[in-house]
């Protein structure tokens, strides 16, 4: 099978929650561990930093990458899911896994995968895993897919841990209080291994610390430790901040993730920094600070308040659940925008009448659905959402809503597509489908 055939092979043979849900959902570690006794033990040939929380792991852990990588280390990055490419999950020193290594993992192990029938996750885990022990990296960075205890990446054993915050999402597998969440994020917590979280929460704290203790790991709350305030540079462009630790730490750091909640995230990355300077790497105030400027070009983060057009402002936010929607909001009051239009759609196994309660009344609402199976039907969303007092219309494909809302939004508005990453994910695709048109059409004018 060439590349594409075993795309075509893995989306229809594998399940893979992010597009079917709870039929992919693994209730144990089984065959992950089947998986890496038959490759060899791929998860025991490298160094690596675990992340996991319900918010901001994905942030934290390019930002760390991007850190790593700029301080002259080989980094793999391991994320979850994709928005555009299949290749988005695996990556080192910002560069994707090439397609003739994909085609060739799953064709070499095809047999493999139909004996031990593992998730579509599970086999996207043993590759990258198999292809950073190949490609022999300094350390590695892999992103917990959802909870912790039973994820299929806590199988390795890291010489740190990192558990951003604890927030509402994916309760029908997880728990569906805050101590229960917790819980199962804190089964990351290995023996030894010093642990970082990231925001200290009244109903979780404790968890964290007895798991901690019970383990004989270091624990460390970073919001403790670090203060980041913003400063008055920040830009549309770029977020400014000051990093605190008793004294200034560091003055006018600045980054593209341009969204409030990165000042979150951004103690919990200098908090793992200290701790990674203290057990030997060579990580310096500058490579510190160019990878948390330069992570987008390092590690092709994509969706986190991106930038797509300038006229009209047109912001990818991949916010998701209640703790995302609600940064998002704060984020939206803050900002002098005389108007603001938002292209929403989302999953049908979230609490998306919760969600949309928290979203303003005053917005504009363009409703569609996400091109995935689990995607909410739009006539669903539209009933909900016209309950709850927004106003908008529903669409048939983003490239619809997107057509709208870029006919009708005046300067000084702007316009957000959020509600889900599927729906980003769409919504990338398209503005990257109309740059390709725009430039076929340019050189066809060229030619003539």
């Amino acid at each position: 099978m060439n590349y594409q055939e075993v795309l075509d092979y893995l989306y229809s043979s594998l399940p893979m929650y992010h597009r079917v849900g709870a039929a992919a959902y693994k209730t144990d570690i089984t065959n992950i561990v089947k998986l890496m006794e038959a490759l060899g033990h791929p998860e025991q040939s490298f160094k690596a930093i675990h992340v996991a929380g319900t918010n901001g792991k994905g942030s934290v852990s390019h930002f760390l990458a991007s850190v790593l990588r700029n301080s002259g280390y080989k980094v793999g990055l391991y994320t979850s899911p994709h928005l555009v490419d299949f290749r988005e999950r695996i990556r080192i020193n910002g560069l994707m896994i090439p397609e003739e290594y994909v085609a060739q993992f799953v064709n070499d192990n095809k047999k493999l995968f139909e004996e031990i029938e593992p998730s579509f996750f599970e086999m996207t885990v043993a590759m990258a895993f198999c292809y950073f022990r190949e490609q022999m990296i300094d350390i590695a960075v892999v992103e917990v897919g959802m909870g912790g205890r039973l994820d299929s990446t806590n199988i390795i054993s890291p010489l740190l841990s990192i558990i951003t915050n604890i927030g509402f999402d994916h309760t029908q597998y997880l728990g569906d209080t805050l101590e229960a969440i917790a819980g199962e994020k804190a089964g990351i917590i290995k023996k030894g291994v010093p642990v970082v979280i990231g925001e200290t929460q009244s109903q979780t704290q404790s968890i964290f610390m007895k798991k901690a203790e019970e383990a004989n790991a270091q624990i460390f709350f970073a919001d403790n430790s670090f203060k980041v305030e913003e400063s008055e540079l920040s830009t549309q462009h770029y977020l400014h901040a000051t990093i605190l630790k008793n004294e200034e730490y560091y003055s006018d750091i600045k980054t593209p993730l341009n969204g409030k909640y990165q000042l979150k995230n951004l103690a919990t990355v200098s908090q793992a920094v200290d701790i990674l300077r203290q057990i030997g790497y060579n990580i310096t105030d500058t490579s510190f600070k160019i990878g948390i400027e330069s992570v987008i070009l390092d590690t092709g983060l994509r969706g986190r308040w991106e930038i797509m057009s300038t006229k009209p402002l047109m912001v990818c936010e991949t916010a998701h659940n209640e703790d995302g929607i609600r940064c998002l909001v704060e984020k939206l009051e803050e900002l002098n925008y005389s108007r603001v239009h938002i292209i929403y759609g989302c999953v049908n196994d979230k609490d998306y009448e919760k969600i949309l309660s928290m979203l303003p009344t005053n917005a504009r609402y363009y409703f569609c659905k996400p091109s995935v199976p689990r995607g909410l039907d739009v006539n669903k969303l539209y009933k909900s959402a016209e309950k709850l007092g927004l106003f908008g219309y529903k669409y048939k494909t983003i490239g619809d809503a997107i057509a709208a809302a870029r006919e009708i939004t005046l300067d000084k508005e702007i316009v957000i597509i959020t509600g889900s990453i599927f729906l980003v994910a769409d919504a990338i695709a398209e503005f990257e489908r109309e740059l390709i048109e725009e430039q076929e059409q340019t050189d066809e004018n060229s030619a003539l």
